[in-house]
């Protein structure tokens, strides 16, 4: 039933298509032969001596109608859609209509001792081109017209259109494309009143009709004088600190409607359209600055390539695959054990990505045959491995599950890959491998170890990425705050001094392949999380987001930490070794023993085997050290 469904609606677009060409190529037929007739009247001042130049006439409209047409077709200009034409494609015609003339006008010189050609006015090739120009780019042009002006009832002359009144914060590039999407939509909800931007120079100026009203400063009188329900921020680049600036002047006005257009970090696409757009989050206000992405050198590294992503389902795997797919690789190797994370990822990638190779693995990291099956089935050229037990107290009751996936699977992925020559394999760690206090971060730092021992045993280069937590991952702290606030609290913190790092998952996952595609082999790369926050803030501007006031609506109130949780995680410290990304360190590890590693590794796998949970422990403080 569905494919025969998508078999009518291609059936039904190609239909339009096909519509829409013969619409166009009639059109400019006739628009190019009345250009052409157009460029004699005119130079003949209205009067022109058909007894003398009608054949002529006839000869240029045969010379310039095919030619002007062949390169209209071969600038697209017959594949554009109506009514979303752009600069771009006025570029394309100037650029078509420009080379036709020429190619017109080479002809008639080849040609100008033919009767038909002889004496042939040369401005009249200029004069018609110029008209080609103005008629063709007027017909491609007329629906947009009639879209943003007869249809949508938007004028420039002040009249309002139907819908919410908006306002658009930030008139930059972001915001004219947000404007024109809005205001050329069919089904878009709002009414655009006006901009606001701090620009001076912008001040009055009208974007597609929509008046700059004033800077953020001004934001309470205009949401006050233009009845004002919703206010969109489009600033992508804009610093955490106007962002919320912007959104609590927002509130103190009175408007709780606030959306946000996402930075690059979260699209990756040129263009911007009303699908970008999304309730402002908590990620939105005490997450970190943009940072510049080198995506060129991130294309070069999964581009036509084959990419596993282990714990694919997961936070950060899930993300790393919808980040790989817009960097197009030959085909993306989806592996979890969660059967039905794996279910809802396959569903979502395939409608995302229905061009792009995509296989969709249930296994776990542990099944050694299942994963050699994989690879040998496979062969990734490289690997992001992401799949671990990450919750602390959790691990700190289950040592051996720990030891199991995070050490054990490791290896097997690392060995196999290996064996079957993958280029590269970056491992996803964490800043609790940092002197951990935790058998989670011990079994980390363990996993790391493995990396650099295996980096050198061939061809495959491994390296590490370490980084605190990510505010939108599945049992984050974020989420544990939103139910207690959804319950009417309180809102547990363990201790007002508390502090983490935290970052936006797409944003570590952009710079988890950035350091992938900088990795040399044998590094233990470090993000730069910028400054920790305390935990209590985090809390407070959760209760504002939803509405409440802290202490008041919604009580916080104190608890002790949980087994193996620090007040306070290390992530940068004076060791670090700079990249040429601003963002991306090298840790200098101290060295290990290889053979104590080997040893450790059989004794840790006796441990298992005798489910012994303090021997664990005890060979976990033997292999590192700083374990506490």
């Amino acid at each position: 039933m569905k494919s025969a469904i998508k078999k009518l609606k291609q059936k039904i677009l190609a239909r339009t298509t096909t519509k829409r060409t013969i619409f166009f190529l009639l059109g400019d037929i006739v628009l190019i032969t009345l250009s052409c007739w157009l460029g004699f009247f005119l130079r003949f001042d209205g009067s022109i001596p058909y007894e003398e130049y009608s054949t002529m006439i006839k000869g240029f409209i045969l010379l310039a109608v095919p030619v002007t047409i062949f390169f209209f077709w071969l600038e697209k200009l017959y594949s554009i859609s109506w009514s979303f034409i752009s600069v771009n494609e006025l570029l394309k015609l100037f650029r078509a209509v420009v080379v036709s003339f020429l190619v017109v006008g080479t002809e008639l010189f080849i040609f100008r001792e033919h009767p038909i050609f002889a004496g042939f006015p040369r401005s009249i090739i200029f004069i018609s081109g110029f008209l080609t120009l103005l008629t063709t780019g007027g017909l491609r042009f007329s629906k947009r017209i009639y879209l943003h002006g007869l249809k949508r009832g938007i004028s420039y002359n002040g009249k309002k259109r139907k819908g919410i009144p908006v306002v658009i914060i930030g008139a930059g590039d972001a915001g004219e494309q947000l404007s024109r999407h809005i205001l050329s939509s069919k089904n878009s909800p709002y009414a655009p009143v006006g901009f606001i931007d701090d620009n001076p120079m912008k001040q009055g100026v009208l974007i597609h009709g929509v008046k700059v009203l004033g800077t953020r400063k001004n934001i309470p009188d205009i949401i006050k004088k233009h009845n004002v329900e919703e206010l969109i921020i489009a600033m992508p680049s804009a610093s955490q600190k106007a962002i919320r600036e912007t959104v609590e002047s927002t509130r103190k006005a009175g408007v709780e409607k606030i959306k946000i257009l996402p930075g690059t970090k979260e699209i990756l696409a040129e263009k911007v359209s009303l699908s970008h757009i999304r309730e402002v989050s908590i990620e939105d206000l005490l997450g970190r600055d943009a940072v510049t992405i080198d995506t060129q050198s991130i294309k070069e590294f999964i581009s036509r390539k084959t990419v596993l992503v282990t714990g694919a389902a997961g936070s950060i795997g899930s993300h790393l695959c919808e980040q790989i797919l817009n960097f197009s690789p030959e085909n993306l190797i989806a592996l979890d054990q969660n059967e039905t994370g794996i279910f809802h990822l396959e569903r979502d990638l395939k409608k995302k990505y229905p061009n792009i190779s995509k296989s969709f693995i249930v296994g776990d990291i542990c099944d050694k045959d299942k994963i050699e099956w994989l690879f040998n089935t496979f062969k990734p050229d490289v690997v992001f491995h992401a799949a671990a037990y990450k919750h602390v107290p959790v691990m700190e009751s289950h040592p051996d599950a720990a030891v199991k996936n995070n050490i054990f699977g490791t290896l097997i992925v690392g060995e196999t890959a290996l064996k079957y020559g993958t280029e590269k394999l970056v491992l996803i760690s964490t800043d609790k491998a940092v002197n951990p206090s935790s058998v989670m971060g011990a079994t980390k730092q363990v996993g790391e170890m493995i990396c650099l021992w295996l980096n050198k045993q061939d061809k495959t280069k491994f390296c590490a990425v370490r980084f605190g937590n990510v505010l939108d991952s599945q049992g984050n702290v974020v989420g544990i705050f939103e139910q207690q606030i959804k319950k009417g609290g309180p809102v547990e913190v363990t201790g007002p001094d508390m502090k983490r790092y935290f970052m936006v998952t797409a944003e570590a996952c952009l710079l988890v392949m950035q350091a992938g595609a900088t990795s040399k082999g044998g590094e233990v790369f470090v993000l730069d999380m910028g400054k920790p926050m305390k935990v209590l803030d985090l809390a407070r501007e959760m209760i504002k987001l939803a509405g409440y006031e802290p202490d008041v609506d919604i009580p916080i109130v104190f608890i002790k930490p949980r087994p193996g949780e620090k007040m306070f995680e290390e992530l940068l410290t004076d060791s670090e070794t700079p990249t040429k990304h601003e963002k991306i360190f090298i840790a200098k590890l101290s060295d290990f023993d290889e053979q104590k590693l080997i040893n450790g590794l059989e004794k840790l796998k006796t441990a298992l085997t005798d489910r012994n949970k303090d021997n664990i422990i005890k060979i976990l403080k033997e292999l590192i050290p700083t374990y506490k």
